[in-house]
């Protein structure tokens, strides 16, 4: 599978509107929504109110990746406000199968997010009820970031423990994705590509979405 999934921390934000209706034409398949607190990383992005203002523009999913702290504590007010696929980190959760199960049965889909540090080893026993992992290419909390390399293996060893429990847990990757590593990301196993920079800061964003999308 190939997906992409335009992050809207790069996009304009004087012109929102604009970008979200460029998205919504491309073949880009969700929308990624960086949601950060300034505790868990050392930022400040949007919140519930911007991301239910996206929502009532966006034709595709929200995937909303909550960069904070206690995310448990708001995974409700997100679903309110129109996410469709809602990513908190193993950082920042002590209880993970029943934070999972909380968004279950809130009716979205599920995933954990796993820093550039964090081995992948440690969803042995619960990648099962993911939909999909997350895995973090850059440190998080800015855009920008140059990909961390190591990122590849990383994304082999997470396919292969997905296959070997005969799952279908989609993989995403998050963080200095572009032209010039998606193919090889995909053909390492990654299912979804966040490109933030890439996609917004170019000259045509809607073939570049094609191309990076296309990639083989």
């Amino acid at each position: 599978m190939k997906m992409l999934a335009p992050s809207l921390l790069s996009a304009d934000f004087l012109n929102l509107g604009k970008d979200i209706d460029m998205v919504n034409r491309s073949e880009a398949d969700w929308f990624h929504c960086d949601v950060m607190d300034g505790r868990f990383v050392p930022n400040i992005s949007f919140g519930i109110p911007v991301v239910q203002a996206i929502s009532q523009l966006a034709e595709k999913p929200l995937d909303v990746h909550l960069m904070i702290v206690e995310p448990e504590k708001y995974f409700e007010a997100f679903v309110k406000a129109g996410a469709d696929i809602i990513t908190f980190h193993y950082e920042a959760s002590t209880h993970i199968h029943r934070a999972v199960q909380q968004l279950k049965a809130l009716g979205v889909k599920a995933g954990v997010v796993l820093n550039p540090h964090t081995p992948v080893a440690v969803l042995e026993d619960i990648v099962g009820d993911l939909d999909l992992v997350l895995l973090m290419s850059v440190n998080p909390g800015f855009g920008g970031q140059q990909f961390i390399e190591r990122t590849f293996g990383k994304i082999r060893r997470l396919k292969a423990m997905i296959e070997d429990q005969g799952l279908h847990t989609l993989i995403e990757v998050d963080g200095g994705v572009n032209l010039q590593n998606a193919s090889a990301l995909y053909e390492a196993g990654a299912d979804i590509l966040v490109a933030g920079n890439a996609v917004f800061k170019s000259d045509n964003p809607e073939e570049t979405i094609r191309k990076m999308r296309s990639e083989k």
